[in-house]
């Protein structure tokens, strides 16, 4: 298969370098909106104020979600199906109240749509399934603010808004990982948003993808109960377990993404009055780094994006099961523009296969097997 043509976004494994749409990632994340960066790339330019907030004044009116899609969710909740799992029910549900959401001029009112109900699926099912009252999207909060306030009911700090908002900005593109390309192979055989939608949480879904900030906090939490740090990292090394939150297929220094969240990070731990888990995040991640040198020396192996997204995520207060589907809030994004983009090249993916398995066979009756 040839290469795919990508517009996007450019990576630098070696340098540390993301840009995206042509701006380094970290003056898009520290200054834009969550809905310029909606803009940006659903058109590839930023906005004007005119444009900005006729693009706002859409996705707020994206927000409600059929009922037929809310009885959907309910049955989930009663199910106990995980979040992440009922996000991708949910988003597949959307094809109910969509008319048209795969071409041209009626493909932005799709991409809107999705975009506009990932975060209200998400908030939806988060209080149905702890059973408690859904709260419906304020009309006045933005993207970021919204989310917060349907999941809690309460306004929040301008501090976690932001916060949120420079994480949402963060995440929304790296290249062709493993759900962008899932996406892209739906649409390139001529299919839909939803689908192609679908099939991209189905990927990140998987631990190896979009799981692992979860796993972060929970080795975390688990090393406050030990008096001591490294010998809990030796261990992990010594019996072979993964760690969460460090190493990445393309960075061979520190993800960049990570240097700046962790900036984040550190604003709203000490803006909580918790410094003390800070504090100890740090001092795992600088002797977990010592220990990787040690254990695998001809490795370079660096913190990532997921360590520092989990220490945000749980700075927001954010619960460790929403950890995917938040980051979905974001990436969809992403996903979509790669989706306009497959459309626009109109050609099937189809990568070659090299075959592995046995030769030279030969059939026998079943009676002599």
């Amino acid at each position: 298969m040839d290469n795919i043509p990508n517009h996007l976004s450019k990576i630098d494994g070696q340098l540390g370098k993301l840009t995206i749409l042509g701006f380094p990632f970290e003056e898009l994340a520290i200054n834009a909106s969550f809905e310029e960066i909606v803009f940006l790339f659903l058109h590839s330019h930023l906005p004007t104020q005119g444009e900005l907030e006729e693009l706002t004044e859409k996705l707020l009116g994206h927000r409600c979600l059929d009922p037929k899609i809310l009885d959907v969710l309910k049955s989930a909740a009663e199910n106990q199906i995980e979040p992440t799992e009922a996000l991708r029910i949910g988003v597949s549900c959307l094809s109910m109240d969509m008319h048209s959401h795969r071409m041209d001029k009626e493909g932005i009112s799709g991409a809107l749509k999705i975009i506009a109900s990932i975060p209200v699926i998400t908030a939806t099912y988060w209080r149905l399934i702890n059973c408690k009252t859904v709260i419906s999207p304020h009309p006045e909060l933005g993207h970021a603010a919204n989310y917060l306030y349907m999941l809690t009911g309460k306004d929040s700090s301008p501090e976690h808004v932001r916060g949120l908002e420079i994480y949402l900005n963060t995440v929304v593109e790296h290249g062709l990982n493993a759900s962008t390309f899932a996406a892209r192979v739906v649409m390139s055989t001529r299919s839909d948003f939803v689908s192609a939608i679908t099939a991209a949480i189905g990927a990140l879904k998987g631990v190896l993808h979009g799981g692992a900030p979860g796993p972060v906090i929970d080795m975390l939490l688990e090393i406050k109960e030990f008096p001591e740090i490294e010998p809990y990292l030796r261990h992990k090394f010594e019996s072979r377990e993964r760690l969460m939150g460090f190493g990445h297929r393309i960075y061979r220094v520190k993800d960049p993404r990570a240097v700046l969240l962790s900036e984040v990070a550190e604003d709203l731990w000490h803006h909580k009055g918790s410094s003390k888990f800070w504090t100890l995040a740090i001092d795992v991640e600088r002797i977990a780094l010592r220990l990787l040198k040690e254990y695998k020396p001809h490795r370079r192996i660096k913190t990532n994006v997921e360590y520092h997204t989990a220490l945000v995520l749980h700075g927001l207060d954010i619960p460790t099961p929403l950890f995917t589907s938040t980051f979905t809030i974001s990436r969809v994004v992403g996903w979509l523009a790669h989706c306009f983009e497959q459309l626009e090249q109109d050609r099937i993916i189809r990568p070659k296969s090299i075959y592995t398995g046995p030769s030279e066979q030969k059939w026998s009756p079943i009676t002599e097997r």
